[in-house]
């Protein structure tokens, strides 16, 4: 199934309107730029990567060589890429927003509304076109997992640029201050759980033909030149065995390079946080 990569779906729906109505939806989509708080049980759910919704006006979709359509409708395109099952963010939708649902399509031929949900279920399966090609760059992680990931990595910035001016003792305490901090972003990536036997048979068409692909007779991926182990462990070990203010300073110094980060001098200020709830542009006019 080509609307899933990993943990993530993504979903295009593509709805006629009326051309004697676009206009409408032109005013609306003006108005929840200009009061956002319209779209807040929208930019609370988390699992949501991206969502927006585009009008297409019938002389608007591009000529690739194809003969000229004359359309009787302009169109509504909404492209979404969330983490879960279909039916799992249809009901999240339409149980966070569903005034703002009925506003943005309330142009689009024979919408039924948000609420009850099985007409509205039923006519975005009628309207969704499949992904034919879909890359996710972190098919094992969800949002949530990507945003724990920035911010580790943003607090483990100016811990590593103070490892030569800290004590063996504070560089400790400092690390384990920031790995409490920061524990749940330590988790493994993986597959999501199982949520229906068409996600787990496309799970494992995926991972056959990945194998197949790169990696010879389906071993795994192309090797690659990689230092798993930048610091020598023999290095390591003495350092922790004796009280050689120098070598303990050339573990610090052979940690620092291998984190890219100075040795000396003051330490950097950590990098701003990444924006806390957004993956992407919720919503557009």
């Amino acid at each position: 199934m080509s609307n899933l990569a990993g943990k993530a779906y993504g979903m295009n729906v593509v709805t006629p309107m009326r051309p004697v109505v676009t206009w409408l939806n032109n005013f609306i989509f003006m108005l929840s730029r200009c009061l956002p708080s319209t779209l807040s049980g929208l930019l609370g759910l988390g699992f949501i990567h991206f969502a927006r919704w585009v009008i297409i006006r019938r002389d608007q979709w591009p000529q690739l060589g194809q003969p000229a359509a004359k359309l009787d409708n302009d169109y509504m395109l909404f492209c979404s890429n969330f983490n879960g099952t279909w039916d799992q963010y249809i009901d999240a939708f339409a149980d966070g927003i569903p005034g703002g649902l009925d506003l943005f399509w309330y142009s689009s031929t024979k919408y039924p509304n948000s609420i009850p949900i099985t007409p509205f279920k039923d006519y975005i399966r009628a309207n969704q076109v499949d992904t034919n090609y879909y890359y996710n760059a972190t098919p094992g992680s969800a949002q949530r997992d990507v945003k724990l990931a920035l911010a580790l990595s943003h607090g483990l910035a100016p811990v590593a640029a103070k490892a030569g001016v800290l004590s063996d003792a504070e560089l400790a305490a400092a690390f384990e201050r920031l790995l409490i901090a920061n524990q749940g972003g330590l988790g493994a990536p993986g597959y999501a759980p199982i949520a229906s036997c068409d996600t787990a048979a496309a799970d494992r068409n995926r991972a056959r033909f990945e194998l197949r692909r790169w990696g010879e007779n389906g071993i795994g991926a192309l090797e690659a030149n990689r230092d798993m182990h930048p610091v020598d462990e023999a290095a390591i070990v003495a350092s922790r065995a004796n009280d050689d203010k120098e070598k303990r300073g050339a573990v610090r110094a052979a940690v620092a390079e291998a984190l890219q980060a100075p040795t000396t001098g003051t330490p950097t200020d950590p990098p701003p946080a990444h924006p806390a709830g957004q993956a992407g542009e919720k919503s557009d006019g």
